[in-house]
């Protein structure tokens, strides 16, 4: 019996729109998919590509220049008058244990403070360049931290947690966002030899891919980045480059641990890319000596002028899409504290005012220079060491280590420059109004880049886990 296809039923189009409709959504989400720039996950293991960030962001980039060893707030952008009044007394109240526990009595600072700008802000004698962008800043007077040993201090200021394996806050930023520029790292340090207390890791990508570690330039050297300058042609290391790739994706293929070996793949691509801008951005003849001078390149000191050269190489690199930039500080002659030059002890009034004289100008040109281009309103620019110091003497002339109450500042986009916010006790000894933690910095940095302290995770050892762990608040008080 022959079957008559006149009843055979009819497919609409509409019909067909809704069988089909998953395949053609499934279409479209494989070219979304397909490219690198796609915000949602599972992101790309070691992908650097740029990725829009959760809302509105008020700043680009992030400078940080960080103070290792631990500057005294008492002596920079806290006065505390009672100090003097009562120098040489004892402390009118109990203290905690200290770092070495050897508290001597009140010791007041031995800089004179200064009002300066609109604002008022006042600024120790330590830094008058400073002291003239005070407008621009917004200092935090409040800052406390749980941890009182270099290390420890450094891996939590950085990474949140007081010991390796965690992401510092570069990484995440550029987990987060990525690079603009795909010849360059989403983070750079901008190196001089003196690692903080805690090593690299300190910079480290922890359990994030590879390719968000901190990567080393070093400005003040013949070849700034190690093998920058290839000793063999381009075809050759072209050649290199395919055999290693070759090698790396056969053993992904045998071990299906995709992750760490696509982000050692990246990282070999970034590496060669690299060595075509580096040069460029190293190169300072385009750059005119009024803006070296504001730097203070003309200064017979070397540590200053080198210092000077990473605050112009962090403003090339934002410049140029790097979305984390950190500074680092230069080892000085006579300060034996190789690792935390801030860190006095003893001498603090000649090893503050060594330390302070090498990075108030190069910073304060920083902001100016930043100011001037119209790069300050996308940038934001961190100052800050571990912790603080305490308002008595240990030995004869130095200040032990005070995680209870210290001082710091930001400027740039987004945050309300002319601030003081938070406030320590009559002797700069415990934060007691607006009282806040590193995790409360992290979200506001987050914050300021568009990114959602709360939404910035990664998936490691069975749970998500954020940068400010289950912590953190964003600083309203300082925002514009």
């Amino acid at each position: 019996m022959t079957r008559d296809l006149h009843f055979r039923p009819r497919l609409t189009r509409r019909d067909m729109l809704r069988r089909s409709s998953i395949g053609f959504g499934m279409l479209a989400l494989a070219g979304l998919m397909a490219d690198e720039a796609y915000a949602g996950p599972p992101r790309k293991a070691g992908s650097l590509a740029a990725l829009p960030p959760h809302f509105t962001p008020r700043v680009k980039n992030v400078i940080f220049c960080y103070m290792s060893g631990g500057v005294s707030h008492i002596d920079s952008f806290d006065p505390k008058p009672r100090l003097a009044k009562e120098a040489g007394q004892p402390m009118p109240f109990k203290t905690e244990r200290t770092m070495f526990n050897q508290d001597g009595n009140i010791f007041p600072s031995p800089w004179e403070f200064h009002h300066y700008g609109e604002s008022g802000i006042p600024v120790s004698d330590l830094f008058p360049h400073m002291g003239s962008v005070a407008d621009e800043l917004a200092v935090i007077r409040s800052m406390t931290v749980k941890f009182m040993e270099h290390a420890q201090a450094n891996f939590y200021f950085h990474a949140g947690q007081p010991f390796t394996g965690f992401p510092s806050m570069g990484a995440w930023v550029s987990y987060g966002l990525g690079t603009e520029n795909d010849n360059l790292p989403g983070f750079v340090v901008l190196g001089s030899g003196g690692i903080p207390l805690g090593g690299l890791n300190v910079f480290g990508n922890g359990f994030l891919p590879a390719t968000h570690q901190g990567s080393f330039l070093y400005p003040d050297r013949d070849e700034p980045l190690h093998n920058i300058r290839p000793r063999e042609s381009d075809a050759l290391q072209r050649r290199r480059l395919a055999f290693v790739d070759g090698m790396d994706r056969g053993f992904l293929s045998d071990t299906g641990d995709h992750a760490p070996i696509e982000a050692a793949i990246r990282n070999y691509e970034t590496a060669y890319r690299m060595q075509a801008v580096v040069p460029d951005i190293v190169d300072l003849s385009g750059e005119t000596e009024a803006t070296k001078k504001l730097y203070g390149f003309d200064s017979e000191n070397p540590q200053k002028a080198a210092y000077a050269k990473q605050c112009l190489m962090a403003r090339r690199l934002v410049e140029r899409g790097v979305r984390f930039v950190e500074l680092t500080m230069v080892p000085t002659n006579g300060n034996t504290n190789f690792s935390n030059p801030w860190d006095q002890h003893v001498k603090l009034e000649r090893n503050h005012g060594i330390n302070a004289f090498q990075v108030d100008q190069p910073i304060a040109g920083l902001i100016k220079d930043l100011k001037a281009r119209g790069l300050l309103d996308e940038t934001l620019v961190l100052w800050s060491g571990e912790f603080g110091r305490t308002p008595f003497v240990q030995a004869a002339d130095g200040r032990d280590h005070n995680p209870y109450g210290f001082s710091l500042w930001l400027a740039g986009g987004g945050v309300k420059g002319g601030t003081i916010f938070g406030r320590t006790d009559e002797y700069g000894y415990r934060a007691i109004e607006n009282v806040l933690t590193i995790h409360d910095l992290h979200a506001t940095v987050l914050h300021l880049l568009g990114l959602d302290h709360t939404k910035l995770t990664f998936h490691f050892a069975g749970r998500d886990i954020r940068f400010t762990d289950v912590h953190g608040h964003v600083i309203d008080g300082i925002l514009a």
